[in-house]
């Protein structure tokens, strides 16, 4: 392959993952839990860019408060980013991509953006959809990937797709973005086709990212140029200037940037994708016992079904219960139904109010 059409990984890092607490917490989010095995979300990530004919070392964003943890797990598997840049406080991914593309070797550079805790079961599946769309990003197009819906779900946005664009083998033109929908609305939407789930996932030229940025979210972009100006820089990690990043308005880059720019494309792709934004989530995606049970760690089921049950702390036992989620880490148990998993963030704000 020829040496232009090398891409450079970004792997975005500053996540916090309340939705799996008690595991997950703001010292230790799910990217670099264990959560499917010996491998961490965020190591997964790195295995999926190792291809040294297809991709650059590759650019790392995440939160200095994580720093020797990202370092210890990169350590693990021998992984070597070009750089890391560690911000100095949350503003949402439009401007830790900006960075990301400021920091790039070449304005032209392809980036292809990856959240560092999803799960990607047929990877080969997923670096075709890449390949697919090197073209279009090199066109300036702004690619994303839309997964092909399995179900009327409500807890992912959706992108509607437009007309095929000229000279690509599968892109569309995306012709809206859908904010996450009620479940008749997600059911009508997959009645009428044409809609992808909003993976997250990008694929773009620097300098046509920042480009899209200077016309729609000027503010933004001279916050973090100014940011990256005034770095500190050592041992290879990039600080940032904390107050001209802070200066920069916190923002998705779905609402600051997808949803206005012009030459917005969308990659259909099926890769046994899941952004794991849940529990229920990783009950869906994990191999089940003979009665649908789901175990990590140590525990009993008798006459149990439909159960997942995630605890190395302690031993579980369970007789005669269904569809249930329970999870133990050190001092804390949470229990509940299955499918209302994604009240567990208020769980855990409760909690904290309450100590």
């Amino acid at each position: 392959m020829p040496q232009t059409t090398l891409i450079t990984p970004v792997i975005l890092s500053g996540g916090s993952g309340t939705r799996l607490w008690p595991l997950s917490t703001q010292e230790k989010p799910k990217q670099f839990l264990n959560l499917l095995g010996p491998l961490s979300m965020f190591q997964l990530t790195f295995q999926r860019c190792a291809e040294t004919s297809v991709y650059r070392s590759p650019i790392i964003v995440g939160a200095s408060s994580h720093a020797k943890i990202m370092q210890e797990q990169m350590q693990e598997i021998g992984a070597t980013p070009s750089a890391i840049i560690l911000e100095p406080c949350a503003r949402n991914t439009a401007p830790a991509i900006a960075l990301a593309a400021l920091a790039a070797e070449n304005p032209t550079d392809l980036l292809l953006v990856m959240p560092s805790d999803h799960i990607i079961k047929n990877v080969p599946a997923f670096q075709k959809a890449v390949q697919d769309s090197i073209s279009v990003a090199q066109a300036r197009w702004l690619v994303t990937f839309g997964i092909e819906p399995t179900g009327p779900a409500t807890g992912y946005g959706y992108i509607q797709q437009g007309d095929k664009i000229v000279g690509s083998t599968r892109s569309l033109a995306a012709k809206r973005f859908v904010e996450k929908p009620n479940q008749e609305k997600a059911e009508k939407m997959l009645a009428d086709g044409g809609y992808f789930w909003n993976a997250g996932i990008f694929l773009f030229r620097a300098d046509a990212y920042l480009a899209a940025m200077e016309e729609h979210s000027p503010e933004m972009l001279a916050a973090c140029r100014s940011a990256m100006s005034g770095k500190r820089t050592e041992n290879g990690i990039h600080y940032p200037d904390p107050d001209a990043f802070s200066s920069a308005p916190s923002d998705s880059i779905d609402y600051a940037i997808m949803e206005k720019a012009e030459k917005i494309a969308v990659t259909p792709v099926n890769p046994g994708w899941s952004d794991v934004g849940s529990w229920d989530s990783l009950f869906e995606i994990s191999d089940k016992d003979p009665n649908s049970n789901v175990i990590f760690g140590r525990a009993e089921t008798i006459d149990s079904s439909n159960n997942l049950i995630h605890s190395h702390d302690l031993e579980v036992a369970v007789l005669g219960v269904e569809n249930l989620i329970i999870v133990t880490h050190g001092t804390k148990v949470v229990i509940l139904p299955r499918g209302q998993s994604q009240d567990v963030k208020k769980m855990a704000q409760k909690l904290e109010e309450n100590n």
